[in-house]
């Protein structure tokens, strides 16, 4: 038996089984009771519930997400494909389980940002184990080659737009629309921390005449790889050695303290870049977001 799948695999679930509970909470405690509009299958399954006046988000939610599952088999991996499944069994699930909890009395704002707050984190933690919570997730996940240079949390916000406008049509209320986009930004950038947060590095640019020594320190004491680049100075016409080096971002501050040490008068850029890729880093999964 390989402990180390199973172990990944009882890791994965317990992240999706609170991730889907965080979902459900915030949907029902904020944004149902305020007629906010959260988007995706969620939110068509509002609309659908409030239209017709039959059934409950949850089942609307699984009728639509069946034949999305259907179109998109072919086009997700398999081990995406199951997750999801999962993810959206579980969801519709917490959403169900918490229909009958006591909502609080709040302002439709605070409800707002606090319901999107909550459905980003646990749609966030969803998407950390590879999989999704279906619907517009899944449209998403498959635009993403499409759209590389978006984060997926804005490839979804753009899809719920539409959403949203409906709502607030379905309603007859301009304060739904306005509030329901509010909630899916929020939404947006709470899953955006919850998925790529946690993977921000941190690149340097290092010019100095003493390139061999820091290049050594930056090896010793940060365990970091650097490459050495050839520069040229347009206004002295100088050959410069341009160093460059990934690091965690929690090692920038020694980084320049041992830089400025070594050489007071190096030239330092710092600059922020999301997934680094590569040995001491991260390693490429298809799976990746």
């Amino acid at each position: 038996m390989n402990w180390k799948l199973v172990l990944r695999s009882m890791k994965n679930l317990a992240l999706m089984a609170v991730g889907c509970s965080i979902f459900g909470l915030g949907f029902n405690l904020f944004l149902q009771p305020n007629h906010i509009n959260v988007g995706g299958v969620s939110g068509i399954g509002q609309l659908l519930l409030h239209v017709t006046g039959f059934g409950s988000v949850a089942m609307w939610a699984v009728m639509i997400n069946v034949p999305l599952f259907l179109i998109s088999i072919r086009g997700v991996g398999r081990e995406f494909f199951l997750g999801s499944l999962l993810g959206m069994a579980m969801s519709n699930l917490a959403v169900q389980l918490f229909s009958n909890v006591t909502a609080p009395q709040i302002d439709p704002l605070l409800a707002a940002l606090y319901g999107g707050l909550l459905c980003g984190a646990g749609l966030g933690l969803v998407f950390l184990t590879g999989a999704s919570t279906g619907g517009v997730d899944i449209v998403g996940r498959l635009l993403r080659p499409t759209f590389p240079n978006l984060p997926i949390g804005r490839i979804i916000m753009c899809i719920d737009i539409v959403t949203v406008t409906l709502a607030g049509l379905a309603f007859r209320d301009i304060n739904t629309t306005l509030y329901s986009a509010v909630t899916l930004y929020v939404t947006e950038i709470a899953l955006d921390g919850v998925v790529y947060g946690l993977d921000y590095s941190t690149v340097a640019l290092i010019i100095s005449d003493s390139y061999e020594a820091i290049s050594r320190a930056i090896g010793e004491k940060l365990e970091r790889g650097v490459t050495i680049l050839d520069g040229h100075g347009y206004y002295s016409g100088q050959e410069k050695k341009v160093l460059l080096s990934a690091i965690k971002k929690r090692q920038a501050a020694e980084l320049k303290r041992l830089v400025m040490d070594i050489d007071p008068n190096a030239f330092i850029i710092l600059q922020e870049s999301h997934q680094v890729l590569g040995e001491g880093f991260k390693r490429y999964s298809k799976n990746d977001l």
